[in-house]
């Protein structure tokens, strides 16, 4: 999913936080609509970014991180 698809169900949906999972539907990782909207708004951000290519830019203070 790419970040602007990410920040459009996430407002639709109300929600703050969006949770990321992998291909065997396991919640690895979260991020806020705030990350989201930074990284969007960033100087390297193009329209083709995956959320999953910026995981580890976001991961840091603030951030959840899962395991299972």
């Amino acid at each position: 999913m790419t970040v602007e698809v990410a920040l459009s169900v996430m407002a639709s949906a109300g929600v703050t936080h969006l949770l990321v999972c992998d291909e065997d539907d396991q919640c690895t990782d979260s991020v806020t609509a705030a990350q989201l909207a930074a990284v969007r708004d960033g100087s390297a951000y193009t329209d083709h970014l995956r959320v999953r290519d910026v995981l580890g830019r976001l991961r840091g203070p603030g951030t959840l991180a899962l395991s299972g």
